[in-house]
């Protein structure tokens, strides 16, 4: 078993996890305009992630700039990893890779105190991807508690690359904003981003 194997249902029986739905934002982004490059960017890239439309392509083309945007939007003071194994309790299931995962360290050699999950949602279906968010979120937690360096809350993102859904671990409870944010609203997109790696109390 592994992140990708968990259901909404196996999470709350295992967990003893709450879930919180809303339509409404889960912490308020920061106000920022998005730089000219990274407008640039996701203009000249985004029809032919469109065009291909294959996971690969849209990770590569959208997501992983807009991630890029945010680390250097923080100085290079938080970490960015894609493809890393992620292996935090196997017999409970929390193990396996990682689609992008940010850590709150410049340390970029190995994994530190991640703050955030963003899962790549499978055949362009944003509820694909929440419970493998939320599982790698709960092994985040665990991580981050074994290490003495607990973060809570601890915020998810589940993502098409054209659309964003933005999701909160706080406790035993977890709170997603099904509203589906565009990549055509890129400044609420890195706000929200933002917001969840400073300090700021959730909406």
């Amino acid at each position: 078993m592994s992140y990708r194997d968990f259901t909404v249902g196996k999470l709350k029986q295992q967990f003893d996890l709450k879930f919180i739905e809303q339509a409404k934002p889960i912490i308020e982004p920061l106000s920022l305009t998005p730089s000219l490059y990274i407008q640039e960017t996701i203009e000249r890239n985004f029809r032919i992630a469109q065009a291909v439309s294959t996971e690969k392509i849209r990770s590569e083309l959208i997501i992983a700039p807009v991630l890029m945007e945010l680390v250097v939007l923080l100085n290079h003071q938080v970490s960015l990893f894609s493809g890393s194994d992620f292996t935090v309790d196997a017999s409970a299931g929390l193990n396996g890779w990682v689609d992008f995962l940010i850590s709150n360290s410049p340390e970029q050699l190995e994994i530190e105190a991640p703050v955030a999950v963003i899962v790549e949602a499978k055949k362009e279906e944003l509820n694909t991807g929440i419970s493998q968010c939320v599982a790698t979120m709960v092994a985040a937690v665990q991580f981050n508690q074994a290490r003495e360096k607990a973060i809570a809350p601890l915020y998810g993102t589940v993502t098409t690359g054209t659309f964003w859904r933005f999701l909160m671990l706080q406790n035993d409870i977890v709170t997603i904003d099904f509203t589906d944010y565009g990549i055509t609203s890129l400044e609420v997109i890195l706000g929200t981003l933002m917001s969840m790696l400073n300090p700021s109390k959730p909406s």
